[in-house]
Formats: C-alpha cells, structure tokens, sequence
C-alpha cells in the first residue's frame, strides 16, 4: 500500500465532502442545528437534566451517523453508478488503498464535526463529568459506531441504483433519528418502538456517550460490546454487498 497514494486521495475525497451542500447539511449543520434549537427551546422530556446535557451525546450521534451513513454511502453510490468506482480500477490506486482513503476522509470530518459540537455544548452550558479514560472509551465507540453507519451506508449503495440508494439511505437516517434515542429518550417511546429501538446501532451509541460523558445510563462495557459487534456484523454485510459497478 502506498501511503503517498492513500493521503492524495484522501485529500481529494475530503475536498468532494467539502463541498457538496447536502453533506455538509447532513453532517454538519443538522446535528448543530438540533443541539442549539432544542437546547434554547426546553420541548423534550429532560426530567431533572439540563437540555444541553441530554442532547450533547444524541447530536455526536447524529454527526457520526450523517458522515459516515449518508454522506459516505450516497457520495458512494453515485460514484458506482456514474462507473467512477471502475474508472479508479485501472488506474495505479489499490481497492484497500481507496478505501483506506475514504476511511481517512470521513475520519477527518468527523473529527470536525464533533469539536464543534463541544465547543458549541460548552458555550451552552454543557459540562462533561468524564476522565480520560472515559474519554478514550467514548472515542473507541464514535470509530466503532462509524464502523457500523459506514457498512450499513455502503451495503445499500452497493447493491442499489444511486437515487433508490440515496432514498433509502435518508429514510434509514429519518428513522434512526426519531426512533432510536438520539434525540428523543427511549422511555419515552411506546414500548414497541423502545424495544425496536434498543436493538439499533444509534441508541446504544448514544448510551456509551452518556455513560462515558455524563457518567448516566448503562455502564458502558455493555454499549461498547454491542457497537462492537454491530461493527463486525454491519462490515461483514457491506463487504459481501458491495458491488464496485
């Protein structure tokens, strides 16, 4: 592999997210949007917890879902369906080099995305109650949820044209967001959607960021077990999915 390579083409794919509107939308000024609103505006159910301290963790997850879901598997798929993918198959630049470059695209911006979000958290109020081994932990499960959006992203661009692709793709995002804790606390769900819920990706990284961060919820060996093995399950997928044209 070649790190030359790899870098340039990571650069190159870092440029590409940086400037299509609807990724920067997606990863960058929804999940801000919905920290800022929600804080200023006290809707949702907080019990006794601040808004800011609730919604932080919710809105890293929204980040981290909106890089490497949506923004990684439309871009994708669009690139598969317009031959680009194959194009890039002749040229000097590896399949695992490409995707190492890819990888360290999204890496990047979501580095981006959740330093704004803290910095913004803090001006809001939000104070974290989290050592630095919590911190490490927290970091270990936003790669790992990123691992499992990631597959989750590329399994369905890789078997779908690019505009049913890109619908479902932002359905799954819709739902993910109203259903699974990100914002909204699962207890206050109807218990069938709880349950549904409680099996996905989204919710459980949310529940790691909460236990990591605001020392609430789960101890977080269970969440980070689970992102674990969504992680495996969600690449395993996407791997034996993807059809590169």
């Amino acid at each position: 592999m070649s790190r030359r390579r790899v870098i340039a083409q990571a650069r190159f794919e870092l440029r590409l997210l940086a400037r299509n509107g609807e990724n920067l939308l997606v990863t960058l000024v929804i999940p801000l949007a919905v920290l800022v609103f929600f804080t200023a505006v006290p809707v949702l159910p907080t019990g006794d917890r601040a808004p800011v301290d609730l919604l932080t963790p919710g809105a890293m997850t929204l980040a981290i879902m909106g890089s490497a879901m949506v923004s990684l598997g439309i871009s994708t798929g669009f690139e598969r369906d317009q031959l680009v993918l194959k194009r890039l198959a002749v040229t000097p630049l590896r399949r695992s080099e490409l995707i190492a470059a890819k990888s360290l695209a999204v890496i990047a911006l979501q580095g981006a995305q959740i330093t704004l979000l803290v910095l913004t958290a803090l001006a809001l109020g939000w104070r974290p109650h989290a050592s630095a081994a919590g911190v490490l932990v927290a970091v270990v499960g936003l790669l790992l949820a990123s691992v499992a959006f990631a597959g989750i992203g590329l399994a369905i661009a890789g078997r779908l044209p690019a505009l049913r692709s890109l619908a479902v793709i932002n359905l799954v995002f819709l739902a993910f967001l109203l259903l699974a804790g990100v914002i909204v606390p699962l207890e206050t769900l109807p218990t069938p959607l709880a349950l549904l819920a409680q099996g996905l990706p989204p919710a459980w990284t949310t529940a790691l960021l909460h236990s990591t961060l605001g020392g609430v919820g789960p101890a977080w060996p269970v969440p980070l077990a689970i992102l674990t093995a969504w992680a495996a399950v969600a690449g395993l997928v996407a791997t034996m999915a993807f059809r590169w044209e």
